[in-house]
């Protein structure tokens, strides 16, 4: 039994090819894993659950593999199965503190894992499971870890943001169907411009996240071929023949997703360039939600000097100081939430640029940047969809309003007077700030009948 002189907590001693160190007596890591606890303390930021249950998945695949390939035994496999099992329950998320900022290929988090099922299979009655030799065989940090990446990304994405942008576009598409008829004034420029119907202005909208999920698919294929296999650089030294292939195979049936192996794992070791075209689309998306949260936050503007065409929904007192003011504060937090994923994005763009040679050697805040961005854009996206979009009223006075004086429906007269003409009569129409309709009857000698059909907004959208 140890005393830590600085905290006061029990150890035990573990060692590793460098010697021995003292290591909390309870925990289920070991020395390698203490030693980059103790060396890498940047900041409190750490691999979320969802990256550290994916690489649990990918030791039972590898460890599938490797019983096929005869390079471990049956009951070591079972004791990784076994310890992973408890992993993925949640009772040892405590087991893995290692920080972001550590090794570049991550090979901290990958002994942390390998130790963590050692340990719990140690526990459960299984003494010969060595981190290295079982839990790691054929493996290697450079292909482990490029692969979780790659693997909780797709996860990530077909379980959580797909979905959502499903449900976004779907009461989007809900919301646009109730407002066919209403008309409203368009802007390009922020300026006043030609009308259309706000159905086509959230149809827009879904027509805009259609894009993104088609690349996102597209993305998702690319990043289904794995590296794993490539072991330390791409050339598969330790591992059996095709094991690659076997373990794409183990862990498409663990995770219900299609997965093969990469036909050139040099790539997907020493290259990040997928994972930063998923970011790219990622980043696509967050310009997509901020120009909806914009379009919702301009047009919900007032209620007295702004546009006022529409209300959301009231969900919070808006100031400490203002009574009865209420802000948009879902778009606001969406604008937010594309800020971040903006930055994240140029992280990742700067970290997919050290393959050096063999590896890219800034893998774990690619893996924290893009999982993060991933939830937040989950999120996001279903707030905007229930929080903001379901639920918005018309402020049809207001539209209809804007709609009447609209010196540039006199666009459509173009062809019946010439652009000059109509441009003195939308002068003059704003300069008297008279309907455009009473305008062009008294300077023009086209009779009102017409005129009122000719400048029906209905009739020029």
């Amino acid at each position: 039994m140890h005393k830590s002189s600085s905290k006061h907590t029990e150890t035990r001693t573990e060692t590793d090819s460098m010697g021995a160190v003292e290591v909390p007596k309870h925990a289920l890591w070991r020395a390698q894993t203490e030693r980059a606890r103790q060396n890498f303390q940047l900041s409190n930021m750490h691999f979320p659950l969802e990256f550290i249950y994916t690489l649990a998945h990918v030791k039972a695949a590898a460890a599938d593999a490797n019983l096929e390939a005869k390079a471990i035994t049956k009951p070591q496999a079972e004791a990784i199965h076994a310890a992973v099992e408890v992993i993925l329950s949640g009772q040892a998320d405590d087991a893995f503190p290692l920080d972001i900022f550590q090794t570049g290929s991550g090979t901290s988090t990958n002994m942390n894992m390998n130790e963590v099922i050692a340990s719990l299979a140690q526990h459960q009655g299984h003494e010969s499971i060595h981190p290295n030799d079982h839990v790691n065989a054929s493996q290697s940090s450079n292909d482990v870890i490029p692969t979780t990446i790659l693997v909780s990304s797709v996860l990530n994405l077909r379980q959580q943001l797909l979905p959502a942008l499903a449900h976004l576009r779907q009461m989007i598409a809900r919301k646009a169907s109730t407002l066919t008829e209403t008309i409203k004034t368009g802007r390009t420029h922020l300026m006043d411009a030609m009308p259309l119907s706000m159905a086509q202005e959230l149809h827009a909208w879904r027509t805009q996240l259609e894009h993104i999920e088609d690349g996102l698919n597209q993305a998702i294929k690319t990043a289904s071929r794995l590296p794993q296999g490539g072991t330390a650089i791409g050339s598969g030294i330790n591992a059996p023949k095709n094991f690659g292939e076997r373990f794409c195979h183990f862990l498409s049936q663990r995770t219900a997703t299609e997965f093969h192996a990469s036909d050139n794992p040099f790539a997907g070791i020493s290259g990040q360039e997928v994972n930063l075209m998923i970011s790219g689309h990622l980043n696509a998306l967050s310009a997509v939600l901020l120009k909806i949260s914009n379009d919702l936050r301009w047009m919900n503007s007032g209620p007295l000097a702004g546009l006022a065409e529409i209300s959301l929904k009231a969900l919070q007192p808006g100031s400490s100081i203002m009574p009865g003011k209420v802000n948009p504060v879902i778009p606001e937090a969406v604008a937010m939430v594309c800020a971040q994923v903006a930055g994240n994005h140029q992280t990742i763009t700067v970290a997919a640029q050290q393959g050096n040679f063999q590896l890219n050697v800034m893998l774990p805040v690619i893996a924290y940047n893009q999982l993060q961005s991933i939830a937040l854009l989950n999120n996001a996206a279903r707030a905007l969809a229930d929080q903001a979009i379901v639920d918005f009223t018309v402020n049809h006075d207001r539209l209809n309003e804007a709609l009447a004086k609209n010196p540039i429906l006199v666009t459509a007269l173009n062809r019946e007077i010439g652009y000059n003409k109509a441009a003195e009569i939308a002068k003059k129409a704003y300069q008297q700030q008279r309907p455009i309709l009473d305008v062009a009857e008294e300077m023009t000698d086209i009779p009102r009948e017409k005129l009122e059909q000719l400048l029906d907004p209905k009739n020029l959208i």
